[in-house]
């Protein structure tokens, strides 16, 4: 490499040299992309002026705003930036998210996209390909749409099965929620578009979210959400970690000192940049000094706190230029680091129905059988008269609200709970009649639909089919949670009272997260399905009629009701406090000690509750059993494997859990899922599956010596179905060994 030295005493490589006397033709430049991202971001800075610096470091809304215009050059999307066209930088098109890419309020007349369906339905799949295979369709199509930046990679656990927002999220495991966070963010960002994951941490409820600081011990939080994040970051390498809306331990997550520089840019040497939620930035210098790289969404601030007043605090010294130096280069070396200068997005035709089809795999493979009593299930395609009820299902399937909503041609809108809350005062429906697609599955059949808000007439419709499916649903959206975990609008004495009158009823639930089911004795079949996205409903017929082998697994656990969660009831600072004023100064906070780092199926386990349905259950129409298990130490990697068989008539996809549990130790832990296959097997085949255990899986954290620890001594290895059916039982010995965190 050519050095040279600047008039201003330091070294210029011959890639800031061709900065300097160049406008944006070095970036097409072989020589030049041959650097490293590290080594073209930290050039570009070093030819920036203050103002183009700044300007990178805050983002207003990219669409009109009450009174304020759509920033020029934006395309209308959550967030934009200018960029440095002298310079080669594109500007920054932000948009949402993970499910597909958004147009809010329809800035962009006419343009749709693909729904994918729930993140929540995506962990049931538990396959990293298909998360992988999501994420490149979301990739594609913001790629093609002008978009370089995606507010994707939601991966906060459920702690709260309220949360409005858990649709977006991946379940209560930190190694399936990381894992498939991560290979969602890979296929993103090899579309040449960053990707975020949100929101960091420990922001598991929408209930007084701007106000509630989470209340959680270093250690319980490092083996639980931080450690979620942790293997997303690792396993997907996001170009921008969002910070989330809450408090954590009294500081706001987007100026968490811990948080920020000594958890992700110290420990875990994260390279890329650090934005706020939208409307989330509180203060410049402290944010500053904690190490938030960018504020976003700053039309919803106080201040813009990252533009002039960021600007004068360097001129005067109070931030150093050093550190605006390093946000700048930090949001620079993700747009170098995927593609996104090399190959700037810009509007390309989209392959819609390809991409419809991936949608459609995830529903398929998504979809949990949590019911199946006398082989309800599959339905037969030579019934004579089917009666479908309630839920819409005429029109479309659920999908859940907030920023990220996606709308495909021809979706459906109907007024909300919320109407005065502009934003979420629709709930959609994507456009895949789940009663146009039993229609196709049985074609000589005839096949009537209820709305199902006359609950004596939809009986009466129903006595004597030979078939009755009943869509129930809960919806669900950001900004809101739910108040308990009933099913609304009186669902359930709808369904009691079509179960009464025909024994042959399905339930098929759209959901965001578990649900209470008191009929769940009257019925013989319950489906699980979901938010289900672009081709919701043939998914779900597919199931019903069994061209589909249902394989989904449950990626969070369903409580028998409310009384058995670590906070049986929901509190919220507008009306649990004396002193509303007292609380929005951040003094409101929610004890996630009580269940710590067991979080879901591990506080069943730790409490002895038995929970409705567990964690990782799932039925198919064929049956599978589990033998041989083996647990070894290889030189210093713990590998688990066993075999499984196929001991039923159908070809089908099985889950195969692996978790260990340290509970004789003084400081044990109870059962943790360390890993699992997905393994499809025709009827009497076996095949032997194995996993390597990363070792911060059976590993406690020790704040003190700010390491992981493997105590010395017997680990028991369990495997099976699900986190309560493990009938294979071993023990392994494992030796004392610290870890870095």
């Amino acid at each position: 490499m050519t050095r040279k030295v600047g008039r201003d005493g330091f070294s210029l490589t011959s890639l800031s040299a061709a900065l300097l006397t160049a406008s944006h033709a070095w970036a097409a430049d072989a020589s030049v992309q041959r650097e490293s991202p590290d080594q073209r971001a930290e050039a570009v800075v070093k030819a920036m002026t203050l103002d183009e610096k700044i300007a990178l470091v805050h983002t207003p809304f990219g669409y009109p705003l009450g009174d304020t215009p759509k920033p020029e050059g934006a395309i209308g999307s959550a967030a934009y930036a200018p960029g440095v066209p002298r310079l080669g930088i594109p500007a920054l098109q932000e948009s949402d998210a993970s499910l597909g890419v958004t147009n809010p309020y329809d800035v962009r007349p006419g343009d749709n996209a693909t729904a994918l369906p729930s993140s929540m339905m995506l962990a049931a799949t538990f396959s990293p390909a298909l998360a992988r295979k999501g994420g490149e369709m979301v990739g594609t199509e913001a790629h093609a749409k002008g978009f370089n930046v995606m507010l994707a990679g939601g991966v906060n656990l459920t702690r709260e099965p309220r949360n409005g927002r858990n649709f977006e999220y991946l379940g209560e495991d930190p190694l399936l929620a990381g894992t498939l966070a991560g290979n969602s963010i890979a296929g993103i960002q090899s579309k040449h578009v960053v990707s975020t994951t949100k929101h960091f941490a420990l922001n598991a409820q929408e209930t007084g979210r701007v106000m509630v600081s989470s209340s959680i011990d270093e250690a319980a939080a490092r083996e639980s959400d931080l450690l979620a994040f942790q293997l997303a970051i690792e396993k997907g390498q996001p170009g921008s970690v969002m910070t989330g809306y809450n408090r954590y331990n009294g500081d706001y997550a987007s100026e968490n000192r811990f948080l920020i520089k000594h958890v992700l840019k110290g420990d875990w040497k994260y390279k890329g940049w650090v934005m706020s939620d939208w409307g989330a930035t509180h203060s410049l210098e402290k944010a500053a000094r904690a190490g938030l790289d960018q504020q976003s969404g700053e039309n919803l601030d106080p201040e813009v706190f990252f533009g002039e007043p960021l600007k004068k605090a360097v001129q005067e010294g109070r931030v150093p230029e050093a550190r605006l130096d390093d946000m700048v280069t930090r949001i620079l070396r993700s747009l170098f680091a995927v593609g996104a200068v090399d190959h700037p997005a810009k509007t390309a035709d989209i392959d819609y129905a390809a991409h419809a089809e991936v949608a459609r795999a995830v529903a398929e493979q998504g979809i949990v059988l949590l019911k199946n009593s006398n082989n309800q299930l599959p339905l037969s395609a030579k019934a004579k008269r089917i009666v479908v009820i309630g839920s819409h299902a005429d029109v479309g399937v659920l999908s859940g609200g907030g920023s990220s909503q996606v709308t495909p041609l021809g979706s459906v809108k109907v007024p909300s709970p919320y109407p005065d809350n502009s934003f979420i005062a629709n709930i959609v429906y994507h456009p895949s009649a789940p009663l146009k697609a039993i229609q196709a599955e049985a074609p000589n059949a005839q096949v009537v639909y209820d709305s199902g808000e006359d609950f004596q007439q939809a009986a009466q419709l129903a006595q004597g089919a030979d078939a009755v499916i009943v869509f129930a649903q809960q919806w669900t959206a950001e900004s809101v949670d739910v108040k308990d975990l009933s099913l609304p609008d009186n669902q359930d004495a709808l369904i009691q009272a079509v179960a009464k009158a025909n024994p042959n009823t399905t339930v098929v639930l759209q959901t965001g997260g578990p649900v209470k089911m008191p009929w769940l004795d009257n019925v013989p079949a319950v489906v699980e399905a979901w938010y289900s996205g672009s081709k919701g409903g043939e998914a779900i017929a597919s199931v019903l009629f069994g061209r589909v082998n249902p394989s989904g697994r449950l990626p969070i656990t369903f409580p028998q009701d409310e009384s058995q969660l670590p906070r049986p009831t929901m509190r919220d600072p507008a009306t649990t406090t004396s002193n509303p004023g007292e609380e929005r100064k951040g003094l409101f906070s929610e004890n996630y000690n009580i269940e710590g780092a067991d979080v879901g199926y591990k506080w069943y386990e730790r409490e002895g509750k038995k929970p409705l349905f567990p964690f990782g259950y799932g039925l198919s129409y064929t049956q599978f059993s589990y033998s041989n298990l083996t647990a070894h130490v290889r030189g210093s990697k713990l590998v688990l494997g066993m075999d499984v068989t196929n001991k039923g008539s159908l070809t089908g996809i099985d889950t195969p859990q692996f978790y260990v549990s340290n509970t004789d130790a003084q400081d044990g832990f109870t059962s943790r899922l360390v890993g699992w296959d997905r393994v499809e097997l025709k009827p009497g085949k076996t095949r032997h599956v194995s996993v390597t255990v990363d070792p911060r899986l059976v590993a406690r954290y020790d704040d003190k010596a700010n390491a992981w620890r493997i105590a010395g001594g017997y680990y028991k290895v369990s495997a099976g179905a699900n986190a309560v059916e493990r009938p294979l039982k071993a023990q392994v010995q494992l030796t004392e060994k610290y870890l870095a965190p």
